[in-house]
């Protein structure tokens, strides 16, 4: 069923029609990528699927720390970035505050009994939230956008930045008109002498069996009068990122998902090589890796994307920006990585040495397809 209190109509309906990624009724990616399966490999994903070993979940919560006394000082740089788990980011650029597709639900899921699991907490409450300028919400998937977490900034009054099509789920829930934009890809708007652009990302839409690629899925950049940063929402490796680069670069900080991905839908996800790659076509920047260690959604190790970002990353010549959950960080002032997660990692050996049993791996994805 649909997960529309109604389809689009009216004006919205007239902006999707006139964009030109829509067609037939839906969105499409100019590559013609979509979530499916490569050939030749849905017995192989099955089995990973239904007897894979990795550790999906870690052995105990990761570090994380309080950010809210720290939020009461400006950032000196001008820029500064709380990663809050998954792809919910506050970032404080230029004295405004946006924070990136929220979620603080425990299931990515439109039920609150089965689907992927949290096994991370947020580690700071909604309503421990310093006022914001403006939310940014990429795209429809349950681990972008949370019915819960926005009922729960409703009342905050805070202006939502989406891509074409998704407010028609926020008027459902009741979010006002007026504090809702929708951009198609390479449109703006001004909030608070903030530009917010969405750009091209490669993925795909949906909340229900109905309603597949019916919204549309962005990238989103952000320029201050000093400081610019880029959020890639959720996208496989793209040749549009040149463009961007082109458009609506430099950027201080990128933000690129890491997580959850697999040979066999590498189209539509990154992972970490492809995000070093998607790195460089945007010209550089701190790389804030985003899409990890929150929810168990995919089949490899919970600590593989940091792990593999770790080792390739001085290759590239790269600045990562990892700091732990909660932990406000200034790209400018980052000189190294503190790899905190390998405590729980370290935690993980020495329970499998004593022979302690294995963590639960959670809920299998449906096989085929990531949820997200």
């Amino acid at each position: 069923m649909s997960l529309f209190s109604c389809g689009p109509r009216g004006p919205r309906l007239e902006r999707m029609n006139a964009s030109p990624r829509f067609a037939d009724g839906t969105f499409h990616n100019p590559s013609g990528a979509g979530p499916g399966l490569k050939a030749g490999t849905a017995l192989a994903t099955m089995g990973e699927l239904l007897t894979g070993g990795q550790r999906r979940t870690p052995a105990a919560p990761l570090p994380a720390e309080s950010p809210i006394e720290l939020w009461t000082r400006p950032a000196d740089s001008g820029l500064r970035a709380t990663w809050l788990g998954h792809s919910t980011v506050l970032v404080e650029i230029d004295g405004r505050r946006v924070l990136t597709d929220p979620v603080w639900s425990d299931r990515a899921s439109p039920v609150s009994f089965a689907g992927p699991k949290r096994f991370q907490p947020v580690p700071v409450p909604i309503a421990g939230l310093p006022p914001l300028d403006a939310v940014i919400v990429s795209h429809d998937h349950y681990d972008h956008l949370d019915r819960a977490s926005i009922l729960a900034l409703l009342p905050s009054g805070v202006p939502f930045i989406t891509s074409l099509g998704v407010g028609a789920h926020l008027e459902a829930w009741g979010v006002p008109a007026d504090r809702i934009t929708e951009l198609d890809w390479w449109e703006s708007v001004e909030v608070g002498g903030l530009a917010i652009t969405a750009a091209p990302s490669q993925h795909f839409s949906g909340r229900g069996p109905r309603d597949r690629n019916r919204t549309l899925w962005s990238s989103f950049a952000v320029r201050g009068p000093r400081r610019a940063f880029f959020f890639s929402g959720d996208t496989g490796l793209t040749p549009e990122y040149r463009e961007i680069r082109a458009r609506l670069g430099p950027f201080d900080l990128v933000m690129l998902e890491v997580g959850a991905f697999h040979p066999s839908w590498g189209t539509i996800h990154l992972g970490p090589e492809n995000a070093l790659e998607a790195l460089a076509l945007l010209g550089g920047g701190s790389f804030l890796p985003v899409h990890w260690g929150t929810f168990n959604l995919a089949i490899h190790a919970w600590d593989e994307p940091a792990e593999t970002l770790l080792a390739l990353a001085p290759k590239h010549d790269v600045q990562l920006v990892m700091p732990k959950l909660g932990a406000p960080v200034e790209p400018a002032h980052v000189d190294k990585v503190d790899a905190w997660w390998r405590s729980v990692a370290a935690l993980e050996k020495r329970e499998h040495a004593s022979g302690a049993a294995p963590e639960p791996e959670g809920e299998p994805l449906t096989a085929g397809e990531p949820i997200d």
